[in-house]
């Protein structure tokens, strides 16, 4: 198959994999790659691994694809590429498939047995969950919102680097939905928390899927209303306001912060900012 992703449809289905069928071979956090695209025909892996864990992900250009996890990288003609590597650096990689089979791989580990009575776990025969026969109930794969911002303040504005960035990288406030928040409620309470600072404004910009291992980050504009730095020291190592094209190293356009960093830098530059997402 001459892979192109336009095609790709996520859908969920009970049938085991076959010949014909295309395979997504994981290992820890990497891909395991075959030498053109991404995706490794179920006909050269069978008798090379066990494939009765395979998980169904969907449909690439009308044929199935499946997902499947190996301890080992070490697998003949398939070499590892990280997922952060995949995701932000390979300009042709497939993201969204890419992010399907983590996010439903990491879902089928984590969910063998049932976390209310401890019973093994089945497929559900109708849509993409697992089932307990037991209790009666269904386990989705799980999905993490979390809310990240850019916050301006005049011609400035808010770029932070966390205690846990590498070199001089700078990046956005970000953080949790708690239980019974709203998303905005979340952007007030994270930058009060990190910055000691209050917003206003607060604007829903775009949203990225991110599968680190299962967030859902949703991006947003907010105005300064008030306050003055306090860090929360734990998460933040240095904040300041910077103008437009004076700043330091910060994320691709790749990622939702980058591409909010440079809607901000276009709206203060004069733009509306609503273009690139």
């Amino acid at each position: 198959m001459t892979e192109s992703y336009t095609g790709w449809v996520p859908d969920w289905s009970t049938e085991p994999p076959a010949d014909g069928d295309f395979m997504l071979v994981l290992s820890g956090q990497s891909v395991l790659k075959p030498e053109h695209g991404w995706l490794v025909p179920v006909s050269l892996l069978l008798g090379k691994l066990d494939l009765s864990h395979a998980v169904f992900l969907g449909y690439l250009n009308e044929q199935r694809v499946y997902v499947i996890g190996v301890d080992k990288p070490e697998v003949s003609g398939l070499d590892p590429v990280s997922l952060r590597e995949a995701l932000l650096v390979r300009e042709k990689a497939p993201t969204d498939l890419l992010s399907t089979g983590f996010q439903v791989w990491q879902w089928w580990r984590d969910h063998r047995y049932c976390g209310r009575c401890g019973e093994e776990t089945g497929f559900h025969p109708r849509e993409r969950a697992k089932w307990c026969g037991h209790c009666g109930i269904p386990w989705y794969p799980r999905l993490a919102p979390c809310v990240i911002v850019v916050i301006r303040r005049d011609s400035r504005y808010l770029l932070a680097k966390s205690t846990r960035a590498k070199g001089n990288f700078y990046s956005l406030i970000a953080g949790f939905v708690e239980p019974g928040e709203s998303l905005e409620g979340a952007v007030a309470r994270e930058v009060r928390e990190e910055t000691g600072l209050d917003v206003t404004n607060i604007r829903y910009h775009g949203s990225q899927h991110w599968p680190f291992p299962h967030q859902l980050m949703v991006g947003f504009f907010a105005d300064y209303l008030g306050g003055e730095l306090v860090l929360q020291e734990d998460e933040i190592e240095h904040a300041d306001w910077f103008l437009p094209g004076q700043t330091p190293p910060v994320p691709p356009a790749t990622t939702i912060a980058g591409t909010l960093i440079q809607a901000m830098e276009r709206e203060l530059s004069g733009g509306d900012g609503s273009e690139g997402l």
